[in-house]
């Protein structure tokens, strides 16, 4: 389960996030890459769009259900 007092850098504020369990795998941000995105060196992905509406919302969780790591929470 994602921790949200340890939320990697990136993440814009709102109910997803990444947390640094991230291992880097990018699965997220192939899954859903309207929400999802790899840091510059590659290393962690992070939220850098909340999702909007059902369909968004939906895509979100199914990156979130792809994560091997579970590093990534939701508190909406």
């Amino acid at each position: 389960m994602a921790d949200k007092n340890s939320k990697v850098s990136g993440n814009v504020p709102g109910p997803f996030y990444v947390d640094s369990n991230c291992i880097g795998c990018e699965a997220c941000a192939q899954t859903d890459p309207d929400h999802y995105v790899m840091d510059d060196s590659g290393t962690f992905a992070y939220v850098f769009k909340q999702p909007e509406g059902d369909a968004e919302r939906e895509a979100a969780l199914d990156a979130q259900g792809v994560c091997p790591v579970d590093a990534i929470g939701d508190d909406g």
